[in-house]
């Protein structure tokens, strides 16, 4: 496969702006004229709710800007992050130890925050002890398509290896000791193959799985690390939608930028 071969991007070598500027990127979405990044992050966050009961309870972790809550509807919503902003809920919370009681969530939100866990099945047993019963995770995560792996390199924002071992919990992932570490290539090697996901991690079922995004990606100027976008109306934004949704799911090795995946918690580990 074209681009398979693993890629290390080095911070110095990125060429977006405002790599990590979590701040400034929140200010943009709120001041910012432009709906490209308003509609591409309604879509990323709106889908959740029909997992959603209104009168639940949740958490997003790694919620980075926080906007997740312009967009998310329900009785209680915690936003997170292993940092301190003004904007969180819960400051200094780390995925792999969130220091929540058990049972204490119907659900969990997690936009492009597992591609940067070094250990993802840790952060499973994290998740399966916080969930309630029943709850679920709601994951919108990239996805490590041709595309995908070409803007990398080409940006050199962030790198990708499908040499790693993600259900081994000794093995690291991504450097620990770099917040803004990644490797892209998690959430395929995760949810590719979903009856392994199912036998290395049993105590979550996958009800859901879905592909998203390709131009709108391209053109929403980034999320937090930002580049060049062409301002377009919403209407058009929508239209455009709806052309990535199915170039991403007729051919998501090569087309789909993102990925969404639901996962309930089992009653009894199998």
């Amino acid at each position: 496969m074209l681009f398979q071969e693993a890629y290390k991007a080095e911070h110095s070598e990125n060429r977006m702006k405002h790599e990590g500027d979590v701040a400034r990127a929140r200010e943009h979405f709120f001041s910012s004229e432009s709906h490209n990044l308003r509609q591409l992050l309604k879509s990323r966050f709106s889908w959740m709710n029909r997992y959603i009961s209104e009168n639940g309870r949740g958490l997003e972790v790694g919620c980075g800007t926080g906007v997740s809550k312009e967009f998310i509807r329900a009785r209680e919503y915690i936003v997170s992050d292993y940092a301190e902003h003004p904007w969180l809920d819960a400051c200094n919370v780390d995925a792999l130890h969130t220091g929540f009681p058990d049972e204490s969530f119907d659900f969990v939100v997690s936009s492009n925050m597992v591609h940067h866990v070094p250990y993802p099945v840790r952060f499973f047993d994290e998740m399966y002890r916080i969930l309630k019963p029943g709850g679920v995770l709601l994951i919108q995560e990239i996805n490590a398509s041709f595309f995908m792996r070409t803007l990398l390199r080409l940006m050199r924002h962030e790198g990708y290896s499908f040499d790693v071992d993600v259900f081994d919990p000794q093995v690291v992932c991504t450097d620990p000791e770099d917040l803004w570490s990644a490797n892209c290539a998690i959430p395929n090697l995760l949810f590719d193959d979903a009856a392994k996901f199912h036998t290395q991690v049993p105590q979550f079922q996958i009800v859901m799985q879905s592909y998203s995004e390709f131009f709108n990606f391209i053109n929403s100027g980034g999320v937090i690390a930002k580049t060049f976008s062409i301002p377009l109306p919403v209407f058009l934004l929508k239209t455009i939608e709806l052309i990535d949704t199915c170039l991403a799911n007729c051919a998501p090795s090569v087309f789909a930028l993102q990925r969404q995946i639901v996962l309930k918690k089992v009653t009894t580990k199998k």
